[in-house]
This record gives C-alpha cells, sequence and structure tokens, in this order.
C-alpha cells in the first residue's frame, strides 16, 4: 500500500510524521539510540525484513536524522550513527516509552528502563515548558498562531479555530 506524503503539509507534525512516521522507524531509532549501530544487528534485534530496514535507514539518511560511517571496506559495511537531528528526536521516543509503560506494561512491569547518568537514577520521560522549567500537561497548553501560519493544506481546521 502506498502511503500518503505529508511532506506538503503545512503542519510541523504531519512533515515530521512523513519523515519518521512508519512504525519500524521509532523502533529503529530507539536501538541506535542504545548503542544497536549495525544493520546486521539492528536486523536481528528487531526481525524485520531486510529489505524494509534498508528502506527506513536510507530515508533516515536521507533527510539528515543518521549518518552512515563505514566499519568494513571489503566488502563495504557501516554503522548508523544519529545526527544532532536525530538525537533530537530521542526524547519524543522516550515520551513515547513513558506512555506505553503507563498504559501497555504488563503486569510485571516495563520491560525497560530509563536512567539519568547525571543524577544516577532512574527517570520517567517528562514535557516541561521551556520558560519556566515546570512539566506541562495537555490542559495546560493552548495553540496560538505561529509566524509560519498559513492557510494551507494540513492547517485550515486549525487556522480557523485559532481565530
Amino acid at each position: 500500500m502506498q502511503r500518503t506524503s505529508f511532506a506538503d503539509f503545512h503542519c510541523s507534525l504531519a512533515r515530521t510524521l512523513d519523515i519518521v512516521g512508519e512504525w519500524w522507524t521509532p523502533l529503529v531509532l530507539a536501538r541506535i539510540a542504545v548503542g544497536l549501530s549495525r544493520f546486521d544487528d539492528l536486523q536481528r534485534d528487531l526481525g524485520v525484513s531486510r529489505k524494509l530496514l534498508a528502506e527506513r535507514l536510507d530515508t533516515l539518511v536521507e533527510h539528515g536524522v543518521l549518518t552512515r560511517r563505514p566499519y568494513q571496506h571489503h566488502p563495504v559495511r557501516h554503522d548508523y550513527v544519529l545526527t544532532e537531528k536525530g538525537a533530537d528526536l530521542i526524547p519524543a521516543i522516550m515520551a513515547l516509552i513513558a506512555w506505553g509503560d503507563r498504559w501497555t506494561a504488563d503486569e510485571d512491569g516495563p520491560p525497560l528502563r530509563l536512567h539519568h547518568q547525571r543524577c544516577q537514577h532512574d527517570t520517567e520521560p517528562t514535557v516541561c515548558c521551556s520558560h519556566c522549567g515546570e512539566p506541562i500537561d495537555y490542559p495546560d497548553v493552548v495553540a496560538r498562531s505561529g509566524p509560519g501560519a498559513k492557510n494551507a493544506p494540513g492547517t485550515r481546521v486549525i487556522a480557523d479555530l485559532l481565530r
């Protein structure tokens, strides 16, 4: 089935999902973030087809989320490394993990704990205000038009609501 491209939507969420919204992509990025950086290791850990994994990795490299770094030359094999752009996605993935820990973990608890190296404690990611540092929840935030707001695909209804 052909996916609909969101690249032309005038919406940051849609454009982000156009790059990382395929369901294997966050799983690939999470594995790379914890140190699984080689194709064969990723494929073995995820159990995804080689073709699909290659497509996901190619897309992430094409969009500057990952970079390839050769670790062997005959035949050429690569490590996949997060770029600055890719590292900026990891907090969003951690937020999805936290949601899954709360709503999908079985009675044994979550399968993974996130450990904050700086303070040496396990942590649960939270979304905080960039101005005051306080944690924010859904009811605490309202949307307002930004400098790039336009009446374009992906924003028509939202633009009407924000008027």
